[in-house]
């Protein structure tokens, strides 16, 4: 029976090091995040189109959800991370499971690979949070071999991630010199091409992700534990502000009770891309 291997290290970015220190911090608790993307994790892979055999890799892998799934299909996958505490608890959950995958940490705008290491690229909700999106972008393309295949899941600027993101923000301090680019730049279909459109030829569907929880506070609980920058944030504010930031992010979650528990529709873009 093979195993995960251990996860090996790669320079990080100085840019990085903070927001890298900030998404690690959920650790083995942001598996429970992911767990509320599946559907749209499968929905990404499915339009890989993964074949046993292809060097595939999982790019921002977090917990491993997406490279698991990569890996029961046969692929010889690789993930990479900079957030460490993830990448320790995805090589502990593959290797009870017996699955060969590599873990490394690294910078997505900084790829430790060769030229055209891989046949197919995948990011479910990660790529996008890459502070230099253009540097992350031009790294996709160096690390997908002629005739590979690309596939991205990002969040869109008019869905209910976006509206979470804005209730988030509400409590983060004023931002010292020149922020980087929104993330859900990369869900504006025009953004795209931008990026990529130079080495892949590009298609692009639209998904909505289902997030079920019984109750706003277990959603609450969910981010602030395990999603890196609702727990880094609450953790630095007073007890005010944590105790309003936790009613209003709860409050929200909650106004799409229905009869079971809460169901968050979060509307999504699926980009493929086949490099030139």
């Amino acid at each position: 029976m093979t195993v995960a291997r251990q996860f090996e290290k790669s320079p990080i970015r100085d840019h990085n090091v903070g927001p890298s220190a900030v998404w690690s911090s959920g650790g083995a608790a942001y598996d429970e995040v992911s767990r509320g993307i599946l559907d749209a994790i499968e929905h990404a892979i499915n339009r890989l189109e993964p074949a046993p055999g292809m060097r595939i890799l999982d790019m921002a892998t977090g917990t491993g959800w997406a490279a698991r799934r990569l890996a029961e299909r046969g692929c010889e996958v690789t993930g990479v991370d900079f957030a460490t505490e993830l990448l320790a608890d995805a090589h502990e959950r593959a290797s009870a499971r017996g699955f060969g995958i590599d873990f490394l940490e690294g910078d997505a705008e900084a790829l430790p690979f060769d030229d055209g290491a891989f046949d197919a690229l995948l990011s479910t909700f990660g790529v996008m949070f890459a502070q230099r999106p253009e540097d992350a972008a031009a790294e996709l393309a160096r690390v997908c071999r002629p005739g590979g295949r690309l596939v991205l899941a990002v969040w869109t600027p008019d869905g209910n991630v976006f509206e979470m993101f804005k209730i988030i923000k509400r409590y983060m301090p004023a931002p010292q010199g020149t922020p980087p680019p929104s993330p859900f730049e990369w869900g504006r279909p025009e953004r795209v091409p931008e990026l990529l459109g130079e080495a892949f030829d590009l298609g692009f569907e639209n998904g909505t992700s289902y997030y079920r929880e019984p109750n706003g506070r277990t959603a609450w609980r969910t981010f602030s534990e395990g999603y890196g920058p609702v727990r880094t944030l609450a953790g630095k504010l007073n007890a005010e502000r944590r105790a309003r930031f936790e009613e209003e992010f709860t409050a929200f979650h909650d106004s799409f009770a229905d009869e079971l528990g809460i169901t968050v529709p979060r509307t999504y873009q699926v980009v493929r891309g086949t490099r030139r």
